[in-house]
């Protein structure tokens, strides 16, 4: 008997943007360019992504954004550990 599991829909999204970079090489490696970046705009974009990605990191990791961060937090001051 078969029963129907769904697919998990981050594997579905994997799948779909591995394709379109497949596609997206295949189409360079044929001689076209398909993303019309120059390298200014490359450069751009990778120092921008960058950027935002370490601030985000930087953020996330030195706060107490989730609920157990807050907690544990608050017990450590509780304790005198912190």
């Amino acid at each position: 008997m078969k029963t129907n599991i769904p697919f998990d829909k981050n594997m579905v999204i994997r799948t779909a943007v591995l394709a379109v970079a497949l596609f997206n090489q295949l189409l360079v490696n044929a001689g076209y360019s398909p993303l019309p970046f120059d390298d200014h705009g490359i450069e751009i974009a990778v120092t921008t992504t960058f950027t935002l990605s370490t601030a985000i990191w930087a953020w996330w990791s030195n706060n107490a954004v989730t609920h157990k961060a807050r907690k544990v937090e608050q017990l450590a001051d509780r304790k005198g550990l912190k």
